[in-house]
């Protein structure tokens, strides 16, 4: 649910591209490269060495380990440290901040563009994406430059633990990758155990205010407030983030009301709804917007936050 393109920080090395905006190349240059990476790019099924199906659906083959990645979303970049990859890398977008070591990569575009031209020229052997959150409109040149593609689409607590599995097998990494699966299906099992058959609390998760929207049922976030015993009023809301009424809201009077954000008055604007239990009851609540909501490494940390405010919820409400 991740932003807005950011400066530079000093010292932080750049690709070396025209000065010109991401995805803006000539008609010629792009198809030159576009060539160039194709016949470079070329892999015989039967010279695979290393074969993995991505989240479309789709095999990704590789001769030998991936040595040279580019990772275009903060939460990809998360998951190969996660994989033992992070040595691989050699380039992702803006906001790919954590861990601290990604701020050094260099930027090859942003949440509205990729710069097409300095992905082909690092000559990377494999590129990691993010299907929903790239551009539509590139979304077919990028499949074209001929360099295995991974397409990530994580829409369950489930498939995070599956990418990062993925790409130790694609990075050559599995030592690394696979304790780190088997450390994170043990902690979800856990927290599913703990909060199972509890008493449930009606939660509203605020993504944003204004305008006011909430998750839907296909919302990873609704997995984890279910895994937590909680209930999301708007579940049966088929889309990942509606908006919605301040009316339903109340109508819907939840116990707990909660958003990620790092405003510290992301929830004041409910205060003077004292109808509502949340209100009421005093359970507005602020989660680390670095975890949950980003769906990256530290995911079950921001699912353990979720838990534990809705158990004090729980124990306050009496759960009803």
């Amino acid at each position: 649910m991740s932003g807005m393109p950011q400066a530079a920080r000093p010292g932080q090395s750049r690709v070396p591209r025209p000065l010109r905006r991401a995805g803006t190349a000539t008609r010629s240059q792009l198809g030159a490269l576009l060539l160039a990476a194709l016949f470079a790019g070329l892999l015989p099924i039967a010279q695979a060495s290393i074969s993995v199906r991505d989240d479309t659906g789709k095999l990704v083959l590789l001769v030998h380990p991936a040595q040279r990645i580019v990772a275009l979303s903060p939460q990809l970049v998360e998951l190969s440290y996660a994989a033992g990859a992070g040595s691989k890398l050699i380039a992702t977008v803006q906001h790919a901040d954590a861990p601290p070591a990604a701020r050094k990569l260099p930027r090859v575009g942003d949440a509205f563009a990729l710069n097409l031209e300095a992905i082909a020229s690092l000559k990377p052997d494999l590129i990691l994406a993010w299907k929903s959150g790239t551009p539509p409109r590139q979304i077919d040149t990028l499949q074209r430059l001929g360099i295995p593609v991974y397409w990530s689409q994580t829409d369950s607590l489930q498939a995070i633990a599956n990418t990062v599995r993925r790409i130790g097998e694609l990075a050559g990494t599995d030592a690394v990758a696979r304790p780190w699966v088997r450390a994170f299906d043990a902690r979800m099992a856990a927290l599913r155990a703990r909060y199972a058959r509890q008493a449930p609390v009606r939660v509203f998760y605020q993504v944003w205010s204004d305008p006011l929207m909430t998750v839907g049922g296909p919302q990873l976030i609704n997995q984890a407030i279910d895994l937590c015993g909680g209930v999301n009023p708007f579940a049966a809301l088929p889309l990942l983030a509606p908006s919605i009424s301040r009316e339903a809201v109340i109508a819907a009077d939840p116990q707990l009301i909660v958003a990620a954000s790092s405003n510290a008055d992301a929830l004041d604007a409910w205060t003077r709804d004292s109808e509502v239990s949340a209100v009421r009851h005093r359970q507005l609540v602020l989660l680390n917007p670095h975890q949950l909501p980003r769906m990256g490494a530290q995911v079950l940390d921001g699912v353990a936050q979720l838990c534990a405010a809705i158990a004090r919820t729980r124990s306050i409400d009496g759960g009803r």
